[in-house]
């Protein structure tokens, strides 16, 4: 892990990656420069699938008993799953934390802003954010994106996924100020694809359409090595009825619908693998962004006991950011494995690079580690000793722009027995996850030398964060009828 240093203190990123070192050691062997096409065949392709609001107590193969996801299950039974995996507890900090491969108290994106919707100038800055798929594209990868981006307008910058590294995509814009029908993802979805204006594809399913996209994407180019980021829109609400449960008729019977629809759109993109004969030189990654909507309970199988599940979406309990993650490539990524390594979403960034044979530019800052050697089966764990999650609400608006809601965001930190709560810099809560998988006690003030132990340990770890949080690197975009104005809330 990089030493932190603070985002603000260092210079606007460009957008040549003319630095990056092309003779790396990849998993697949010796990469050298002038080994043409036969060493871009040696490189795995990437399909990395994050679904939108949902937690493991809705995977069956995480103990939901809900509803079956025999697909998703199908990966975790011939790959391997992980038990310890942290997004951050909210769409935005998880997108940008997820690209960057820094925390938010790095990127500045800290709590949730919706850039099509509320504007203010304030998005996702290619000219002062490295993402992970610029990085791959240096390297030869061909890219495309699917589904929910959220963090720019494509009305205001329609190049923009070209900036960030993406060759194609297939988007749903988000909901755009003053423009309704783009507020559809689901059915008649209002949809942003390469080469098109925005527009409504009538009568059509919105995740059959990004589905579509990536099965062609993966038909036209199955000689070249592929990256494909696949943020679904499923099983974020409004809740709908999907063509395989039109019947759905209540909330949470639409929700479970959903789930479905879920697990068979990735059954849709295995089979394409499978029928492409691309299934043993892709990497297919499953996770989820954050935790299930607060309304919705699931019966969730933990060892040998039943536990009822609360959804806890921009939480900080475990049911916030404790994500899914599964991660299949046969004959690559050993086989029906459940490993505990400690990993959060900073560490795409790297683990992509190394399976790719990319060198991370020196530059650029990285709070995450490569968890490249444990999918490949050469290391048992991870290198990390704690993982972290942050960042929920509405970000606030100013004079100067968007910045975080508070000076130094809540956050929890955590190791494979103990989790902290930090709030205002200092440890408020311990708790221990093996003995209280509940969270119920709190253990600061406890005497007991593992507790005291636990809190110097994480202690030390919070001493070097930044003391304030930045804003999100950006220069304003141009002024917008729709924008949103600073408030009286933005006074501290």
């Amino acid at each position: 892990m990089t030493d932190h240093v603070p985002a603000e203190t260092r210079e606007p990123l460009v957008d040549s990656l003319a630095a990056v070192i092309l003779l790396v050691v990849v998993p697949f062997g010796l990469l050298m420069p002038d080994e043409g096409a036969a060493a871009e065949s040696s490189r795995p392709n990437i399909l990395f699938i994050m679904v939108d609001d949902l937690g493991p107590e809705w995977i069956s193969c995480y103990g939901g008993l809900e509803v079956k996801t025999p697909q998703i299950d199908a990966l975790a039974r011939g790959g391997m799953r992980f038990t310890n995996a942290y997004s951050m507890p909210q769409c935005t900090p998880t997108r940008v934390t997820l690209l960057t491969g820094q925390y938010p108290f790095h990127h500045g994106w800290c709590n949730h802003w919706d850039v099509p919707r509320w504007g203010a100038g304030c998005h996702f800055d290619p000219n002062k954010n490295m993402t992970f798929a610029r990085l791959l594209r240096s390297v030869g990868y061909v890219t495309a994106i699917a589904g929910k981006w959220q963090i720019n307008d494509f009305r205001v910058q329609p190049g923009v996924l070209k900036d960030h590294g993406f060759d194609e995509w297939c988007m749903w814009t988000g909901y755009e100020g003053q423009n309704p029908p783009s507020g559809q993802r689901y059915w008649d979805p209002y949809v942003f694809a390469s080469g098109e204006r925005s527009r409504t594809h009538k009568g059509q399913f919105g995740p059959d359409v990004y589905a579509d996209f990536l099965v062609d994407f993966l038909r036209r180019h199955r000689d070249q090595p592929m990256l494909l980021y696949f943020p679904m829109v499923l099983t974020h609400g409004p809740q709908v009825h999907t063509p395989a449960d039109p019947g759905a008729k209540t909330r949470l019977e639409k929700h479970k619908a959903m789930v479905r629809y879920t697990d068979r759109i990735v059954g849709r993109l295995v089979g394409t693998l499978d029928d492409l004969k691309l299934r043993r030189r892709t990497i297919v990654i499953f996770t989820t962004d954050n935790g299930t909507g607060k309304r919705f309970r699931a019966r969730m199988r933990v060892g040998s006991t039943v536990r009822v599940v609360r959804g806890g979406k921009g939480l900080l309990t475990e049911n916030g950011p404790w994500q899914p993650l599964i991660v299949n490539c046969p004959g690559t990524v050993p086989a029906g494995v459940v490993n505990d390594t400690l990993t959060d979403f900073t560490d795409m960034m790297p683990t992509f690079a190394e399976l790719a044979g990319a060198e991370l530019p020196r530059d650029l800052l990285v709070d995450g580690r490569s968890i490249a050697p444990v999918l490949l089966g050469k290391q048992k764990d991870g290198p990390r000793s704690w993982i972290l999650a942050m960042g929920r609400g509405a970000a606030v608006l100013d004079e100067k722009g968007v910045r975080p809601t508070q000076v130094f965001t809540d956050r929890v930190l955590r190791d494979k027995r103990f989790k902290v709560l930090v709030e205002a810099g200092r440890v408020t809560r311990l708790v221990d996850l093996v003995d209280d998988p509940e969270e119920v006690t709190n253990l600061v003030g406890s005497s007991e030398p593992e507790h005291v132990a636990a809190i110097r340990k994480f202690s030390r770890v919070i001493a070097g964060f930044p003391k304030r949080d930045p804003r999100p690197r950006y220069s304003p975009t141009a002024p917008q009828a729709w924008d949103r104005k600073p408030t009286a809330r933005s006074r501290r």
